[in-house]
């Protein structure tokens, strides 16, 4: 279950100040839609309006990039966020008992946050990393033949940090 967040005014500042600087840009909505979930942490739905007008696209258009790219969140995420592959190379390695594993040791589900705000659990479904099943991601770091030890290892890293 999401809740749903407003974005405070200042958030909503930077959102336009992004857009001021990207609209003019060739090619502009996947530069700006990184620069808004780098600087806030996630694009919210009351951005697509906004967006959609600078680069004359429509709010499905530009909802449709955001949802099928599993980069974007969608919704605030905790200070880390940790991805378990869920393909087929990773599940046949023992991926589902990884991540049945991970959701244990942290209390949650897939698309939620511990209550420490420290991590959110994501599934993805490829790292590119199959040679080295099973994988997960910490961030922006991809890690290969992840057991439960290492991931106790990220988890604590992640907690602490």
């Amino acid at each position: 279950m999401f809740v749903v967040t407003a974005l405070t005014s200042q958030e909503l500042a930077k959102i336009e100040s992004h857009i001021a600087a990207h609209k003019n840009m060739p090619g502009a909505l996947m530069p700006l839609l990184h620069a808004i979930q780098d600087d806030i942490g996630w694009i919210s739905e009351e951005a697509y309006l906004p967006i959609s007008k600078a680069l004359a696209l429509s709010v499905a258009e530009v909802h449709g990039v955001v949802t099928f790219y599993h980069h974007f969140h969608r919704h605030p995420v905790g200070k880390h966020v940790l991805q378990v592959c869920r393909a087929e190379s990773c599940q046949a390695m023992g991926s589902e008992k990884l991540e049945a594993h991970i959701k244990q040791t942290l209390g949650i589900d897939y698309h939620e946050t511990t209550k420490d705000g420290a991590v959110t659990l994501l599934p993805v479904y490829c790292l590119g990393n199959c040679a080295c099943s099973p994988a997960v991601m910490m961030d922006d770091e991809v890690y290969g033949r992840v057991d439960a030890a290492k991931v106790a290892e990220l988890i604590s890293e992640a907690r602490n940090a």
